[in-house]
């Protein structure tokens, strides 16, 4: 049996793969799909807002260059300075991605059952949690 680090980095290589190439029909990636979910939120995100809510799923490079790239492809834009909010036409264009993103979704827990999917979501919360707590000792 494989440890589970390597099956935590085969799997996210797989849904990061899998989503970019599912997204990109629309311009996106996983990591800009993402950006425009914390966007949509809250119609007061800020810059700040967005690399704290998903700095567990890239740097601040990535995340910068993500703001970056939605801004210029007219998904968000600029109200005030440092904020960030949905375009009118991103709104619809949102739309029809989620329903694509939510088939992706589907198909990536076919064969699991919700109450193994809870099982797996939580236990990968506990370890991270017991790593990031053992970071001060």
């Amino acid at each position: 049996m494989k440890p589970i680090g390597y099956w935590l980095n085969r799997t996210d290589l797989a849904l990061t793969t899998t989503m970019n190439a599912m997204l990109a029909e629309y311009g996106l990636t996983r990591l800009t799909w993402q950006v425009l979910n914390v966007v949509a939120a809250d119609p007061r995100t800020t810059d700040t807002t967005v690399l704290t809510s998903l700095t567990a799923n890239a740097s601040p490079a990535e995340l910068t260059d993500a703001i970056t790239a939605v801004l210029a492809d007219g998904w968000v834009l600029r109200p005030a300075a440092e904020q960030l909010a949905p375009t009118e036409d991103s709104r619809a264009r949102l739309a029809r991605v989620g329903e694509r993103v939510a088939a992706f979704r589907e198909a990536s827990v076919a064969g699991i059952s919700p109450e193994e999917y809870r099982t797996a979501v939580g236990v990968l919360e506990r370890m991270a949690l017991n790593l990031e707590s053992d970071r001060g000792h």
